[in-house]
């Protein structure tokens, strides 16, 4: 198992003749959380309307949990935006995207430092997340990071409001990069398990603020060592 080494990832290749394509995971990578949970977290907080329809389902949401915790955080976030339409919808994100960058301690500083050096570097860097696009977008241009390419989950507007349409986890990132023409990649950066299919495609694969024990796991699946970055 390695640790942070002398070379850092993101000046390791800084000879070659070909730029690399580099991945990033945005949260836990690049964020200090999840994102959209912020998101989705604040309008129940304000709506407590929402709340009671929550409550109302939640028998059927502890029967469903064992099964599928994700059904159940997926009818979390449709109850949440009942009745949001596309461009409202679109609105809320930018606004609380716009207020998300000026609170203290949200973002890992080296973590987006890494990423700009990269960019510095000629890299292609492609920012792989969950996240749904629309807030995750309005999150990068807030940053300054406008051009940076983005794959991430989307939304679609629906009869009662917006729902989920594709969510972007797992092995659906590599659907998502396939489907962008990403064939290879030479770095990929993640704080999560629930990365490795991306992980495992990397040429070298980094993981960001894990412990020993999900490091040791994730080199046991990949089957290789991994490079382990402290980011703050």
């Amino acid at each position: 198992m390695t640790g942070e080494t002398s070379t850092s990832p993101e000046t390791a290749g800084d000879a070659a003749v070909a730029p690399r394509t580099v991945l990033f995971d945005f949260d836990g990578v690049l964020f200090q959380g999840d994102s959209f949970r912020v998101f989705i977290t604040e309008r129940y907080a304000r709506a407590p309307l929402r709340k009671l329809l929550a409550c109302a389902n939640l028998p059927w949401m502890l029967l469903v949990w064992p099964l599928s915790w994700r059904t159940v955080v997926r009818s979390l976030v449709h109850i949440g935006l009942l009745g949001v339409g596309e461009r409202r919808y679109t609105a809320e994100a930018q606004a609380f995207a716009a207020a998300l960058v000026r609170r203290p301690r949200q973002f890992y500083r080296d973590g987006l430092q890494a990423l700009r050096r990269h960019q510095a570097a000629g890299d292609r860097v492609i920012v792989v997340t969950g996240c749904e696009r629309t807030v995750a977008r309005g999150i990068l241009d807030q940053l300054g990071l406008d051009g940076l390419e983005l794959l991430a989950s989307e939304f679609k507007p629906g009869p009662f409001g917006m729902r989920v349409k594709f969510h972007n986890v797992g092995r659906r990132k590599l659907e998502r990069l396939t489907a962008h023409g990403v064939r290879e990649w030479q770095l990929a950066y993640s704080d999560s398990l629930a990365d490795i299919p991306m992980l495992k495609g990397a040429g070298e694969a980094v993981l960001v603020n894990g412990t020993p024990k999900v490091c040791k796991r994730l080199e046991k699946v990949l089957g290789r060592s991994v490079t382990r970055v402290e980011w703050f």
